[in-house]
């Protein structure tokens, strides 16, 4: 069966859509969109009809491209009101029994119960370890033999009402959600590697409306805080300087300026009109520096922030973004921090881009899922793959527990 998945990132300035097949581990883009998103704020949906509107426009490019059409997605949740909580769970085995995915599924719904509120909703489970009779320190359990299995995991949970927007929009969209994910940790997952994997790290992820700040151990997200300031303070600020319009401001920040003056042409000139209708004229250097200050204060929050999250030592932090996608960004980030800090250089053919760090880590956060838990799972079926491939060639209601029971093989 060919594993074919989709992603949905709900951005408060972008929707991104990706569908990528993984082909013995390696993923292949098969069509990614990002479209101007309405009606979402901070990852939250405050406008349901703009964001249908939205969602929509994302799906209908996606469709165009492959030629099949979308009713399955991994869509991303927003991470405000978090909670972080370390359960355990134990189980009993018959004498020597090997152990499969079934009884993992099943120890980790015994650590679920009881651990969840009432309104509350369950987003991820991340074994920290497991134990097998007296074998303390397991990481993979598949495979082994005794009469004992128990785990310790760290679960995340979010207000009932804010995972309802997310389902609620989806299913206008007539798209079932099969799995959901914090953005977040979507960035973790396009720039995991081993040395990543083997301590703590930060994730800095610089959005229009907020910046997402994370902190991982071993691979598994322990906190995280939304700061409500994000690359709109630059926008805004652009606007009051020259007294242009909010798409002005936007083509000068993302097309004109540049990220530090060091790297910024002082012979270098345009005009834009006002919101007057008058001729400004505005140079780089100075356009550069206005950028760079406020990139030093947004970082310089970031920072901060994961002083206040943990006091561990941190390995690497990586930043991403796509503002992060600027000229220069790296050396407004080694200003701020050391040489630990990194700027997310995303390589995937057809999202060479860092504004889709998120949706394509989600797709593997979610095949990672399947493979640790013995699983496979496409979310097109053979007609649809089949559907697909003429196409490419031609070209060149659910809640959270039922999410889970389908695709996540806890309750299974």
């Amino acid at each position: 069966m060919k594993k074919i998945y989709t992603s949905i990132d709900l951005g408060s300035y972008g929707i991104k859509m990706i569908v990528s097949e993984c082909v013995q581990g390696a993923f292949h883009v098969l069509a990614a969109t990002n479209v101007r998103s309405k009606g979402i704020m901070n990852g939250e949906i405050v406008d349901l009809e703009s964001a249908i509107s939205s969602l929509q426009k994302a799906r209908k490019n996606i469709e165009e491209m492959i030629g099949v059409s979308i009713d399955q997605a991994i869509v991303s949740v927003s991470s405000k009101d978090i909670d972080f909580n370390i359960v355990s769970g134990e189980i009993s085995l018959d004498e020597n029994q090997l152990i499969d995915s079934k009884e993992i599924a099943k120890v980790l719904h015994e650590s679920i119960l009881g651990n969840v509120l009432e309104k509350r909703e369950l987003i991820t489970i991340m074994p920290i370890s497991f134990y097998v009779d007296h074998k303390e320190g397991v990481k993979d359990p598949k495979g082994m033999m005794g009469t004992n299995l128990s785990v310790k995991a760290v679960i995340t949970t979010i207000p009932k009402n804010s995972l309802k927007q997310t389902l609620t929009l989806l299913k206008n969209c007539e798209i079932t959600p099969v799995d959901v994910c914090f953005t977040s940790v979507g960035d973790y997952y396009e720039a995991r590697n081993a040395d990543v994997d083997g301590g703590v790290s930060a994730v800095i992820n610089i959005g229009y409306s907020h910046i997402d700040v994370s902190i991982f151990n071993k691979g598994i997200m322990i906190k995280n805080e939304s700061i409500e300031v994000g690359s709109r303070e630059i926008d805004l600020e652009i606007m009051k300087r020259y007294f242009v319009k909010k798409g002005v401001a936007r083509g000068l920040k993302e097309h004109f300026a540049i990220s530090n003056t060091r790297h910024a042409d002082a012979g270098d000139y345009v005009e834009v009109l006002n919101r007057d209708g008058e001729k400004v004229t505005i140079g780089q250097l100075e356009i550069s520096e206005l950028v760079e200050n406020k990139f030093l204060e947004l970082l310089k929050l970031a920072k901060k922030q994961i002083n206040l999250l943990t006091n561990r030592e941190i390995r690497y932090i990586i930043i991403t973004g796509g503002i992060s996608e600027l000229a220069g960004f790296q050396y407004v980030v080694e200003n701020v921090f050391d040489r630990r800090a990194t700027t997310l250089d995303i390589n995937t053919m057809g999202v060479r881009n860092n504004m889709y760090s998120s949706a394509l880590g989600m797709i593997k956060y979610f095949y990672y899922k399947l493979e640790s838990r013995g699983k496979t799972y496409s979310m097109f079926n053979e007609s649809q793959s089949e559907d697909l491939i003429s196409s490419n060639r031609k070209m060149s209601g659910t809640t959270n527990e039922s999410i889970i029971q389908k695709v996540f093989g806890y309750f299974s």
